[in-house]
């Protein structure tokens, strides 16, 4: 069989532009066809008047210079003249008895914290430090430098050597919940408040000390610009290293002659063919409808026919003549009773705001965002009504009220709304069920996030896939990783070493 020369990659998204730049960079011609008119994915932001409402990033793993997956960054072109902006907490969670927990990435002042709170817990207190310090030894990369094929089995003695100094940790952390440990705490309101110190309550609590971790390390900060801006920093790169991209240009098909992928068609009957194909798009539109369903074995169908997780999401943003830099940039507010939203209860609400980036709003102005779980199906039965659209206001009225307790005078300040339900990021990136970060990070879908999910089919040759739905835990970084990885497959398969270069550095 001959070596592969040209590669079409369907996806513009982080792991798509990934791919596209490490296939340029070691001598293939690759054509990056996206369904949308920007690039990112979901690593997105979309501006409303004068504000730039962020859909992606809140911390960024690899942020920090000599740090885990720096120089895939550097490599990729987005650390280059872009500030990093760096948080010393990762939330305040507000109880209703007036008290607060403040998520500390530095371990002894989490540790203080939460003793001067609970007494009590001072014991609890001390081994969740213990667990954030150990973890900033932590180097993340050793489970994705190693690229994996479905025949490819996973190599437990080589990662048990080279995380043998996590492995009481990880027996303790791993697998459980933030709920559950936060179960074990005496005090009442630690017990509500520690299961949402990470964001949401299944999050397991090693993945929690990790991203503390690589916070208090400065691996965990938010690119200046947001999130656009950094997708468009790969785009750029990825074009200045001779690749193409075609912008609305949305895949049908993945052509297959004699169980070997030979190309795409699009939307408007266009045939690209291609000796290898790269899909960073959405999983299960991969798998069951540009390849319908032919090279799917029992494991994959199960994956995506089971009943694990999904990070269906929507995002409230509103745009306010109020400067909030002297607040928390995220506080999750603990609710006396269950707040119905869009047909779901919540026990608690998370509001954020962007002050600390001065781009994204005018001066003396801020954008905030409340992110809520929310139910995919809710929303596709009234999509394309009035209903619609009043039900958006709704929520947004409702979330505002909220927000006016505590910011009191707000609702009179908020000079634009926007509502982006799971319908809406299904639409603009192609993602089931409007799911923002593939499965959602559980202990159950912890496994899956260590061993990683094929990269190939059981039965086709010349294709690779890549992206949130072969990572599940959903980061940029990772996506970013996997992207890089299918690439290594390529050169492998072709017998090409791997070669990576960075960009100069343009003053």
């Amino acid at each position: 069989m001959g070596k592969s020369e040209t590669i079409a990659i369907i996806g513009a998204g982080i792991a798509g532009l990934a791919a596209g730049c490490y296939a340029q960079m070691n001598g293939y011609e690759t054509h990056i066809f996206e369904l949308h008119d920007i690039p990112g994915g979901l690593c997105t932001a979309w501006e409303r008047k004068d504000y730039i409402f962020d859909g992606c990033i809140h911390y960024l793993f690899g942020s920090g210079p000599g740090q885990p997956f720096y120089s895939m960054w550097e490599e990729l072109g987005a650390m280059q003249n872009r500030p990093m902006l760096n948080h010393d907490q990762l939330l305040q969670i507000w109880g209703q008895d007036g008290r607060t927990l403040t998520v500390y990435s530095d371990p002894d002042r989490l540790e203080a914290e939460i003793s001067a709170l609970s007494p009590a817990d001072a014991r609890l207190a001390r081994e969740l430090a213990e667990g954030v310090r150990r973890f900033t030894a932590f180097d993340m990369t050793v489970m994705y430098t190693k690229p994996r094929s479905l025949m490819q089995p996973f190599d437990y003695a080589q990662l048990g050597q080279q995380m043998l100094p996590f492995v009481l940790p990880l027996i303790k952390f791993g697998m459980t919940p933030a709920r559950r440990y936060a179960a074990r705490f005496q005090d009442p309101f630690l017990r509500e408040a520690v299961a949402r110190m990470f964001g949401w309550p299944e999050m397991p609590m090693m993945a929690g000390m990790q991203l503390l971790a690589y916070m208090h390390n400065g691996n965990a900060g938010f690119p200046a610009g947001g999130s656009l801006a950094f997708a468009r920093a790969l785009e750029q790169r990825y074009l200045a290293l001779g690749g193409r991209i075609s912008y609305k240009a949305q895949v049908e098909q993945i052509l297959v002659e004699h169980d070997r992928a030979v190309g795409v068609r699009l939307y408007n009957d266009e045939v690209h063919h291609a000796d290898v194909i790269i899909s960073a798009a959405d999983g299960r539109g991969t798998l069951f409808h540009m390849l319908d369903g032919r090279y799917v074995n029992a494991r994959l169908r199960k994956l995506y026919t089971g009943d694990l997780p999904l990070q269906s999401m929507m995002q409230i943003s509103l745009g306010v003549n109020r400067d909030l830099h002297d607040h928390p940039h995220w506080i999750t507010y603990l609710l006396a009773a269950p707040m119905l939203i869009a047909g779901r209860e919540h026990s608690d609400i998370s509001v954020q705001h962007y002050s600390f980036d001065p781009s994204l709003a005018p001066a003396g102005k801020s954008a905030m965002t409340v992110l809520l779980k929310s139910d995919y199906d809710y929303w596709q039965r009234i999509y394309g009504r009035r209903l619609y659209d009043t039900e958006q206001l709704q929520v947004a009225d409702q979330l505002l009220d909220l927000i006016e307790q505590h910011h009191p005078g707000i609702r009179g300040h908020v000079e634009v709304t926007d509502v982006a339900t799971p319908v809406s990021f299904e639409r603009y990136t192609g993602n089931w069920q409007g799911s923002t970060c593939g499965w959602l990070l559980t202990p159950r879908t912890m496994r899956l996030m260590i061993e990683g999910l094929p990269k190939t089919l059981p039965g086709l040759r010349n294709l690779y896939l890549a992206g949130q739905w072969v990572e599940p835990g959903g980061s940029v970084t990772l996506a970013a990783a996997s992207g890089r990885n299918a690439v290594q497959l390529i050169c492998a398969a072709d017998g090409r070493h791997f070669a990576s270069s960075t960009p100069a550095l343009h003053l």
